[in-house]
């Protein structure tokens, strides 16, 4: 697999809420660090942190591939990606907020939630057999303005 092809995939799992998807783009013991400090292992650990996209509606994300290994230093790559999404669950809403230690934006009981948009990169190195070892991505988000 090449950051390309990774990424085409990360965008089709990530927009198709496919957590069994998102899991089988990596080795079975590959792991997905979503911050510095958190890491997910294994197919199991990657599919229930994927389960927080089924919150998520409307998902748009696009991506930039900046940087592909050579062959000849191994198979990897970086790219830069943009996602937005309407969040789908006061749930998710209060996941956001602690992940980024911002706290919730003020709202009145009855408001709509918000509309996010998160951008980052991602760094990737792949296996012999092309699936993704380790992926590890550096983000920040932001509440879309009306």
């Amino acid at each position: 697999m090449s950051i390309h092809d990774f990424m085409a995939a990360y965008k089709r799992v990530w927009e198709g809420q496919d957590k069994a998807g998102f899991a089988a783009l990596f080795t079975p013991d590959g792991a997905y660090h979503n911050t510095p400090f958190q890491v997910q292992r294994g197919p199991r650990e990657l599919a229930d942190y994927w389960a927080r996209i089924e919150l998520q509606r409307d998902i748009a994300l696009r991506y930039t591939v900046l940087s592909e290994s050579a062959p000849a230093t191994g198979s990897g790559g970086i790219a830069h990606w943009h996602v937005e999404y309407q969040v789908a669950s006061e749930d998710l809403f209060r996941i956001w907020a602690a992940s980024t230690g911002t706290g919730l934006p003020s709202r009145s009981p009855g408001d709509p939630l918000p509309r996010m948009i998160l951008d980052g990169m991602l760094s990737a190195e792949f296996a012999p057999d092309g699936l993704c070892r380790v992926a590890r991505i550096w983000w920040h988000s932001t509440v879309a303005q009306p």
